[in-house]
């Protein structure tokens, strides 16, 4: 589901998964244009819940939204999307730490079954639910760490991180490996804080790798078709 740090249920919620996901799989890109009236008859919700639902997108970064000319699907200079992949190392080779401290058998089970979630998505061939639970695999250890603070940081840099992937990705879609992760669970479960450390690092190197943060050319994509 959307991964932004406001907790949303609902018709709310709906909007943001959906604009979300598409964003994620590349069929609404950066810089499209996000008209209320048009999301409102997509939805057939009012305009007030698209407002509020662009709003929640705007504080997680995913939309930019300009007076007078409305929401758009916000668009991450290579400036932003280095410092993003920056920040995640740090904060999430500290998330590591305290996983590594704190961890339980039960929540390692709780990996390994969000692993075997992921590995049955990408052999069934199922994009969306692989990037859904690519980046929900972080979420985990982010909770696991028993801090609110560092859980909701990670979750602004997890959703901005599926907007720069969209945006600057060269190759197909297929954001985190399981096998990354299945490597993350191992370092944990040999209660090896450097070697977890490390393998979060080199994992969040690995993504980054594959972006071409060279000069970017976004295409809008028609609204209704992207969101479809």
């Amino acid at each position: 589901m959307y991964q932004g740090r406001e907790a949303v249920s609902g018709p709310v919620a709906e909007i943001c998964e959906r604009i979300w996901l598409s964003i994620a799989e590349k069929r609404l890109r950066p810089g499209a244009h996000l008209k209320e009236e048009e999301l409102s008859e997509i939805f057939d919700l009012s305009r007030a819940r698209v407002r509020q639902a662009l709003s929640l997108l705007e504080s997680d970064g995913l939309v930019t939204i300009l007076p007078n000319r409305g929401a758009f699907v916000a668009q991450p200079t290579i400036e932003e999307a280095r410092d993003v992949f920056l920040f995640r190392k740090q904060l999430e080779a500290r998330v590591i730490e305290r996983v590594v401290e704190r961890i339980t058998e039960d929540g390692i089970r709780q990996l390994e079954a969000h692993l075997a979630e992921e590995r049955a998505a990408h052999d069934r061939g199922d994009t969306s639910a692989a990037v859904q639970l690519a980046g929900g695999f972080h979420l985990v250890l982010a909770d696991l760490a028993g801090s609110d603070f560092l859980a909701s940081m990670v979750r602004i840099l997890v959703s901005r991180s599926t907007l720069i992937t969209s945006m600057y990705r060269v190759r197909h879609l297929n954001n985190c490996a399981p096998e990354d992760h299945e490597g993350l669970i191992n370092a944990i479960r040999a209660r090896a804080p450097g070697p977890a450390q490390a393998a979060m690092r080199e994992h969040i190197d690995h993504v980054e790798a594959e972006l071409d943060l060279g000069e970017a050319t976004p295409v809008a994509r028609d609204l209704r078709q992207a969101l479809g």
